[in-house]
């Protein structure tokens, strides 16, 4: 079992709050950086929601 599936496994149940953790974290590292890898943060952010699943809806998804 790699490690990602025990996260995946930790998470059950609270992907929306995985998702809120995954956006902070982007948005402080983006905040730090003066959004010099805005780009691939957003990459990442994207890439780890999909790892999540169940993405919530949010208003840039409507």
């Amino acid at each position: 079992m790699s490690i990602l599936d025990k996260l995946k496994g930790l998470l059950k149940g609270h992907e929306d709050q995985a998702h809120q953790g995954i956006e902070k974290a982007g948005d402080a590292f983006d905040a730090k950086t003066g959004n010099k890898f805005q780009g691939q943060v957003d990459t990442v952010q994207q890439k780890l929601a999909d790892q999540v699943g169940n993405r919530p809806p949010t208003d840039n998804q409507r």
